[in-house]
């Protein structure tokens, strides 16, 4: 078992020299640590967020309005200012190479920035030719491919408002999101290919698109044939003209795109992020936390109906290359994704955290990652085994970071700075900007306790409304309702006395046994350490103040049988580790772990089905990864 907090990495005297923020920090002329330029970025927040315009050189006209009027949940930003991501994200020369593209297959596509500009500006003219403009919506059902960068650009460069699902999603998941926002366009793919296998997704777009008011198009991208439905518009119609590549600069919080909640519940709530918002949020984060720039290849493995899709697109606003991959994080094997990143030369690499711990689980040990120095994780927190694993078997000399935030900012509160070390299992700091406290019931903030985590004041990426909600009621309910004027994230934390962050899950899904009350992070970090372990979900029964039962679900290792030798060792692996009170009432085996379609598992709906209600109420299985396992957490499985 590796400690928390066990020294993994230390930045060289060259590294801080090298690092971007360390520049930024001498232009401001702080000299002090990182923790003394966080609390001036949140305690001065207009002179802060002046200085990462200014820094970048963000092209737009900043006005002569205040930076920053009222205070959340209506704070405004910029007022008077114009610009556009798209502007901003391809500029630079256009012989550097902007995007590459790999897929399962093994096919390959690489784009200069020059390329990429040709290609939007020729999107852009089919996308006024259909009758788009500023303000109007296009809708994507498109995986991870350049296509999908291409047209979100030409839809932001028009003032037009992107969104976008992977092609995995099923049909009703995709309405739900789709017929919120009512748009113009739609472009879609056939089907798509994962995990070596074909799937057609022809039908499935005819059903969304029959069910989307006030769609005038729908733009077919063949992916698996070449032909079209007869009379559709195809992805090469779209872009068969030339034309100059213009830019609609729009106010600082028009809006760019709508991302939604994951939607396992309930109808999911469209998040709508302004312009400026992103591009300031980014420049900052890419740059300074992960120390992306001009020369750097970056990754991250994603779909677009997942936040890090934007995340990465946000590379260009950097100047680094862009790396998109479609396909399976584990076709043909588990180590598809470090063989990509090897054959590409990714200097950052992003994943969610369970790929880390399955590469880990499978004695990986990666070869050929010559220029890799550093890697991103998020979605779920990492265990410190998984820290441990990427210094001992990736390199020793890349910065880990573990990454933590979420769809709603489109960004990370907190994360990486390759000024401070990497422990095991510890976050390294509050991202610049990121006001991050720690809250118990009272209100209180508490340090080296776990707590809430609440922002106490406002970021320019957050949402700047929820599309259909004109009174703005659903957003003030979803983030405010808890700590007027203080937004309540939904994460347990526990920020220590150095700036150290460590994330224990949803706070929705606390262990509360016997009055303690513990994240379910903790727990997973237990059961999976175990080799017959491949996956596991806890689920604490009580309500109303009333203690339930402890249930414990395990998918087990190829080769594996829940023993009662195996029983006996968890359930004394938790006594010890944990406490007598978090040993499970009962164990079970299940197939699989119900996951969203970016990985996070779903304990609240879970936990719903189990005292009773209807599976087709607990959750939207549209919108999951495996639905099929929901069954065996009935109550009369």
């Amino acid at each position: 078992m590796v400690e928390e907090g066990a020294l993994l990495w230390e930045p060289t005297p060259d590294v801080v020299r090298a690092a971007r923020i360390t520049r930024y920090m001498e232009r401001l002329g702080h000299t002090g640590a990182y923790e003394d330029v966080w609390k001036w970025s949140v305690e001065s927040p207009a002179d802060f967020w002046t200085s990462i315009w200014d820094y970048f050189g963000v092209i737009g006209t900043r006005g002569d309005g205040p930076v920053i009027q009222g205070t959340m949940p209506d704070a405004k930003w910029f007022a008077g200012s114009a610009l556009n991501y798209a502007e901003n994200a391809l500029r630079g020369h256009p012989g550097r190479t902007a995007v590459v593209f790999r897929d399962e297959s093994g096919s390959r596509w690489q784009y200069s920035l020059g390329e990429i500009r040709e290609e939007v500006a020729r999107v852009r003219a089919g996308l006024v030719r259909l009758g788009v403009g500023r303000g109007d919506r296009v809708a994507a059902y498109v995986p991870n491919i350049p296509e999908a960068l291409i047209a979100f650009l030409a839809t932001a460069s028009l003032g037009a408002i992107w969104s976008s699902c992977s092609p995995d999603f099923g049909a009703p998941s995709v309405t739900d999101r789709f017929a919120q926002i009512e748009p113009k366009v739609l472009i879609a793919v056939d089907g798509y290919r994962y995990g070596g296998k074909a799937y057609d997704r022809s039908e499935v777009v005819r059903e969304i698109a029959a069910k989307l008011p006030g769609l005038r198009a729908t733009v077919w991208i063949p992916r698996l044939r070449a032909d079209a439905p007869e009379g559709a518009a195809i992805w090469d119609d779209l872009r068969a003209e030339p034309a100059p590549l213009e830019f609609e600069r729009v106010p600082f919080g028009h809006p760019l795109w709508v991302l939604y909640s994951s939607g396992t519940t309930g109808l999911p709530k469209p998040i709508v992020h302004g312009h400026g918002g992103i591009v300031l949020e980014h420049l900052k984060s890419l740059s300074f936390h992960q120390d992306l720039g001009e020369g750097d290849v970056f990754f991250w493995y994603t779909t677009t109906g997942w936040m890090m899709w934007n995340y990465l697109i946000g590379g260009l606003l950097a100047g680094a290359t862009v790396l998109l991959y479609d396909g399976s994080a584990a076709h043909p094997g588990t180590e598809a994704l470090w063989r990509l990143a090897a054959e590409e030369g990714v200097t950052y690499f992003g994943t969610g955290a369970p790929y880390i711990v399955a590469s880990m689980k499978a004695g990986l040990r990666p070869e050929g990652l010559d220029r890799l120095r550093g890697i991103g994780s998020t979605g779920s927190p990492l265990p410190p085994e998984g820290f441990a694993w990427v210094y001992s078997e990736v390199g020793p000399g890349v910065q880990l970071g573990s990454f933590s935030g979420g769809t709603d900012v489109c960004t990370g509160f907190v994360g990486p700075v390759p000024l401070l070390p990497i422990r095991a299992g510890v976050i390294p700091c509050r991202c610049l900007g990121a006001s991050v406290e720690s809250f118990d019931a009272s209100g209180a903030s508490i340090v080296g306790e776990v707590g809430e985590l609440v922002i106490t004041r406002p970021m320019p990426s957050m949402p700047v409304m929820f599309w259909n909600d004109p009174s703005g009621d659903r957003y003030r309910e979803s983030y405010f309702a808890d700590y007027p004027g203080v937004w309540r994230h939904g994460d347990w934390i526990k920020i220590l006395p150095d700036g150290g962050c460590v994330i224990y899950g949803r706070s929705d899904s606390t262990l509360n046994r016997g009055g303690v009350r513990m994240g379910t992070s903790e727990f997973y970090r237990v059961v999976e350490r175990f080799d017959e372990i491949a996956d596991s979900l806890v689920i604490d029964t009580g309500q109303l103040g009333q203690e339930g039962r402890l249930l414990l679900f395990v998918t087990l290792a190829d080769g594996a049988a829940l023993s009662d030798d195996l029983v006996s060792r968890l359930r004394t692996a938790l006594r010890t580790e944990l406490s007598p009170r978090h040993v499970p009432d009962e164990i079970h085996e299940v197939p699989g772990i119900p996951r969203t379609l970016s990985g996070k598992k779903l304990e609240v709906p879970v936990r719903k089905i189990l005292l009773g209600t209807p599976i087709d109420r607990a959750a939207n299985t549209d919108a999951m990864a495996n639905p099929e396992v929901l069954s065996h957490f009935a109550p009369d499985h």
